[in-house]
């Protein structure tokens, strides 16, 4: 009865009122008369009508925006994955995508696309919009810094930064005496010229440098505190004189800009005596809030855009107002927390590729049409690692340092990447860089941060070491199990699991648990602390149990390959993988998605064209496992976890004579956890396969009690449900997985094992 009162009361509201609209409208047309309006008589006119504001709509200022930001996103994407690939940081990707879609390729085979793409009275509106995302990128890079550090290592790494600086600035102003005649442009001054050569020069990009040091593991090591450190003096210092020089260049020499530096001066004072307090008191009050109120928020975000235009207006430009706010930020983990994730993903992926593509428009490698020119720009690279590489490694020696660790420090030192790009910029925009020596700086800055990962690939083969992130008790054990976990429920279940297989032979087995972060997802200041927080749940599930524990951690661009690298390393006799499940599973989004994925994933594109993917064509497996299995040179088990508690009950199917391995695994369930075994005999295979009847035999023989044999066609309903886990080689599920067989739909947990 109600559901007709409302479907009555509908009916009558829409439909009434429906009528009273047209009746409306009917009665205005009315008014027309005498107005001049001009009527569209034929279908071609409606049809051109539409077609004009079609074609308006297109050309409007904001649809070309956010086609530039659809295209941008999508091919600084694919490089970054790509050069990911191959060893580098994804930002050299990024950069290159700018440059690709700018004059020097896109523009230059597709001319009528890229004048479409990017017109030239839409360069404003990217330039801005880019502008908004280097401030907040400065104002995470400001927070990333760790000023502790340079507390307690500021003598060493104080020396080689500064050196770091001194150095390449010197050269740079040195080389700017040569070509300054010929690439300055017209009007500019030489000091302010060879003042923006020499920054350019001594720069340092510290989110590159931080990520390469987390990704090779050092990061714990002596020499990645003082290479970290380092960088941070070197930042710090660097974007001080930045502002200094940018003073200079705009007042026009260096007595009108002490007027500046003395108002920037009063500034800084400022920002570090009045609102550091004032930050630190907020952040004391909402510390052990769970969330932080849109209020709070607001303020520290007004503080950034505070600073950032009195710095701008005081003229040392906006982005060091941004990068002061971030390094004055509170000192609490959490609340720089919660603002780097709030910001850093707007910042890093829709905003910075903008610069990218905007530095890429500017960057027109079709000037240097001229062999001179690019012997020139060979000896801007030359100078630039001569200054960076080795004024830092000379430095590191001169401190102290073997020389390896020197030639490391000067590698590291010598990371330009996006920072370098924002020093060009500010350059170009101020007019101080030609368009030629701006292609050629950017070049550099491509060409140095390039060469630090083989550098130190090639610093680590002469010297005969490789950076070892196996502790020395592994080595010790007769039985070794890895255990790779990304969240702490599947890490407690792989514990337990693991534990099932050694709990009576602790003093001659190692279980390890290894925890993988992608380098972009963790920050050099809060490593430490990130590191604690993913073992804290494993390390307090294997205290209850009983269990000693070996943590590894590692950021890592390539987690799958670094699991199987850590795995051959460590000589591991098991390595203990959780499988991963899409939120969509189950349902028709799940299905769409995974076809979408099947169709356009790298990972699956390359193994088309490597031969590997009809190996799991049709497995459960996610991207992540399969990559895992493939690349895997050590035993594997996978986990399927249905809230695994227990390993009383086991059952293991066997298919074929290669399943006899599963024997000596269940061996060690009965031993340690006193499991009960259940052997499937599919197709009677111990009747045909003596391998696996030898096997099963054994264990009959000395542990009648806790083995049975149970043939498929005897199998009674309900048994799976009694069972705590299947364990199961990896042939043996794709047979299950390809005959789409019924215990899919009731098997508990299932470990997967590939020898």
């Amino acid at each position: 009865m109600k559901n007709l009162k409302n479907g009555l009361f509908y009916l009558f509201v829409t439909g009434g009122f429906t009528v009273l609209i047209f009746w409306i409208v009917s009665k205005g047309k009315l008014l027309e008369k005498g107005r001049d309006i001009i009527s569209l008589t034929s279908t071609d006119s409606y049809f051109f009508q539409f077609k004009a504001s079609l074609t308006h709509n297109l050309q409007h200022p904001l649809a070309i925006l956010l086609l530039q930001i659809i295209t941008i996103i999508i091919v600084a994407r694919i490089f970054g994955w790509f050069f990911r690939k191959i060893g580098q940081p994804s930002v050299i990707g990024e950069i290159i995508a700018g440059i690709f879609l700018g004059p020097s390729v896109v523009g230059f085979f597709f001319p009528e696309y890229s004048h479409l793409l990017f017109p030239t009275e839409s360069l404003g509106n990217l330039q801005f919009l880019s502008q908004i995302g280097l401030i907040l990128f400065m104002f995470v890079i400001g927070m990333e810094l760790d000023l502790k550090v340079l507390k307690n290592k500021a003598n060493e790494a104080v020396v080689i930064s500064h050196a770091s600086i001194v150095i390449p600035f010197a050269l740079g102003i040195g080389l700017s005496y040569f070509i300054y005649n010929q690439f300055a442009p017209k009007g500019v001054e030489f000091l302010s010229f060879s003042l923006f050569m020499g920054i350019a020069m001594s720069i340092t990009a510290f989110p590159v440098l931080a990520r390469i040091v987390q990704e090779r593991g050092i990061n714990k090591t002596k020499l990645g505190s003082i290479v970290i450190t380092c960088a941070a003096a070197d930042d710090i210092t660097a974007w001080c004189i930045l502002a200094a020089v940018i003073a200079i260049v705009k007042a026009g020499s260096f007595a009108s800009s002490l007027y500046v530096i003395l108002l920037a001066s009063i500034y800084v004072l400022m920002m570090l005596f009045l609102v550091k307090p004032f930050l630190k008191k907020i952040g004391d009050l909402y510390a052990t809030r769970d969330n932080l109120s849109k209020p709070v928020v607001a303020i520290f975000l007004l503080t950034l855009i505070i600073s950032a235009y009195l710095s701008e207006v005081i003229g040392i430009h906006a982005l060091f107002g941004a990068f002061l706010t971030g390094a004055i930020m509170p000192d609490i983990t959490k609340i720089r927390t919660i603002f780097i994730e709030k910001v850093e993903d707007v910042s890093m992926i829709l905003l910075l590729p903008l610069f990218f593509v905007f530095t890429g428009l500017r960057t027109q490698i079709g000037l240097l049409n001229d062999p001179y020119l690019w012997k020139i720009t060979g000896i801007i690279i030359t100078v630039a690692v001569a200054g960076k590489f080795l004024g830092s490694t000379l430095a590191a020696k001169f401190v102290g340092q073997n020389w390896r660790d020197s030639l490391t420090i000067g590698a590291l030192m010598n990371t330009r990447g996006l920072m370098e790009l924002i020093v060009l910029n500010i350059g170009y925009d101020l007019g101080v860089l030609s368009s030629e020596i701006f292609t050629m700086m950017v070049i550099m800055a491509l060409a140095t941060t390039f060469m630090t990962g083989p550098a130190i690939d090639l610093i680590n083969y002469i010297f005969k070491r490789k950076e070892n992130l196996i502790p020395n008790e592994i080595s010790n054990s007769t039985f070794k199990i890895l255990i790779s976990f990304g969240n702490n429920e599947k890490g407690k279940s792989l514990l337990h699991l693991a534990n099932s297989f050694v709990k009576n032979q602790k003093e001659k087995t190692n279980i390890t648990a290894l925890h993988l972060s992608l380098s972009d997802e963790i920050h050099a200041y809060n490593l430490e602390e990130y590191e604690k927080e993913a073992f804290e749940p494993i390390i307090n599930e294997s205290q209850i149990l009983n269990q000693e524990l070996t943590t590894i951690f590692k950021a890592t661009v390539d987690i799958e390959t670094d699991i199987a690298d850590i795995a051959s390393r460590g000589e591991f006799d098991l390595v203990l993988v959780g499988l991963g499940k899409s939120i969509f599973e189950g349902t028709l989004l799940g299905k769409v998605l995974g076809f979408t994925t099947r169709i356009i994933n790298p990972e699956r594109l390359l193994d088309k064209f490597t031969g590997k993917e009809g190996l799991f064509q049709n497995s459960p497996f996610d991207d992540r496992t399969r990559l895992i299995i493939s690349k895997s040179k050590t035993p594997l088990g996978i986990l399927i976890d249905k809230d695994l508690s227990q390993v009383n009950e086991v059952f293991v199917p066997t298919f074929s004579k290669d399943d006899a391995f599963l024997i000596d695994y269940a061996q060690k369930l009965i031993y340690n956890s006193n499991s009960t075994i259940t052997v499937l005999d599919i197709d009677e295979q111990l009747k045909n396969n003596l391998s696996i009847e030898n096997a099963v035999g054994n264990l009959l023989q000395n542990y009648p009690q806790n083995v049975s044999i149970l043939s498929e066609n005897k199998m009674k309903a309900g048994f799976l449900a009694k069972q705590d886990l299947m364990m199961i080689s990896l042939e043996g599920w794709k047979k299950l997985v390809d005959s789409q067989s019924v215990w899919l739909s009731t098997v508990p947990s299932v470990l997967i094992i590939k020898p």
